[in-house]
């Protein structure tokens, strides 16, 4: 599939997702019965749905709830916020820029292609009302291989079946940048392009050999085939991935902790930032109270008690990789106030 198709696909998704996700009163309504808030967030394959639900929880205070400081929501008061599944950053993206949905999660890298029409949304218009709450946490770029393959780094993928993702992707662009950064070429690769859970499947059953994966840790489908043995985890590393980084300030050095995984070591890797993204007709009032729930002391407890992911949502990271698209007016008047920003 050709990049344009895969974003005119995303853009599609936009208008379905605002009709089928739709579950009451938009977040600018004021309704008795409270306003409802979507998250966009990624599939069952990555944490971002799980983080997306937890952040869900931290934000939304609904009607008749027990005030925050008798123990009650620490949220927006009114706000039923609700996380939903989506095929990731690029169809979030869309429908944010469309305001078909309320937010999403998104790749710092594409978001700020999004807005400069750059990378893969080269020849598109620049999707310039796209606005940042925060960003808020590492995605973890994983090289899954098959135990047994013979990869031990990533010269190793050359001739060997390799899923780079969907054409088009987020995954895709970026596993390029990281390719070319070793000298590979896709030629030099029996490239397949499939989702990560169809991945996942074709290694169990012998029919891939490696695949990328852009996820905060642990992921559970890359957890799902090291429990099982079937797969281990290779490094990103060296003088090439030191010549990305320069190249590429999205990137950013990660590591994967040993016993992340069952019976892998702490690989070294790269990652990106997950932003949280709004467009910005977004009432300023309701941006400032959505980050400043984000951020209440007591909401502390809900991301902790989350996961992994979830838990390296810090406030001190709030605004780190923002630029382009920059943070919403609203946002930026709290961050402002607690001197994060100027």
């Amino acid at each position: 599939m050709r990049r344009r198709d895969f974003l005119n696909r995303s853009l599609a998704f936009s208008t379905a997702a605002g009709a089928a996700a739709f579950l009451g009163p938009s977040a600018g309504a004021s309704a008795a019965e409270g306003r409802f808030f979507r998250i966009l967030t990624g599939s069952a394959h990555t944490t971002a749905f799980p983080v997306g639900t937890t952040l869900a929880t931290a934000i939304s205070n609904p009607p008749g709830s027990r005030p925050c400081d008798r123990g009650g929501s620490c949220g927006v008061p009114g706000l039923i916020a609700v996380a939903l599944t989506s095929p990731g950053s690029l169809a979030n993206i869309a429908s944010v820029a469309s305001e078909s949905i309320e937010s999403g999660f998104a790749q710092a890298d594409l978001a700020y292609s999004a807005y400069q029409g750059e990378g893969v949304y080269f020849r598109h218009s620049k999707l310039s009302n796209l606005r940042v709450l925060s960003n808020l946490y590492p995605e973890t770029v994983h090289l899954v291989v098959r135990r047994g393959s013979g990869i031990d780094e990533v010269r190793d993928l050359a001739g060997k079946r390799v899923s780079l993702d969907r054409a088009g992707s987020g995954t895709r662009f970026n596993v390029e940048i990281i390719l070319a950064a070793y000298g590979l070429r896709l030629n030099q690769l029996k490239v397949v392009e499939v989702d990560p859970g169809e991945a996942a499947d074709m290694m169990s059953k012998d029919e891939l050999d490696a695949f990328f994966l852009i996820s905060g840790q642990p992921a559970p489908t890359v957890g799902d085939l090291t429990d099982r043995g079937v797969a281990d985890l290779v490094a990103l590393a060296g003088k090439q991935i030191d010549g990305a980084l320069r190249r590429h300030r999205f990137f950013s050095r990660d590591v994967i902790p040993a016993g992340t995984y069952t019976d892998v070591k702490e690989i070294s890797t790269v990652s990106i930032g997950m932003h949280w993204l709004v467009a910005d007709s977004l009432d300023a009032d309701l941006a400032y109270e959505l980050v400043r729930a984000l951020w209440h002391p007591q909401n502390r407890k809900i991301l902790d008690a989350g996961p992994l992911m979830a838990q390296k949502i810090r406030l001190g990271t709030a605004v780190i990789g923002i630029s382009a698209p920059p943070l919403h007016d609203g946002a930026a008047r709290f961050y402002r106030e607690l001197n994060l920003i100027t």
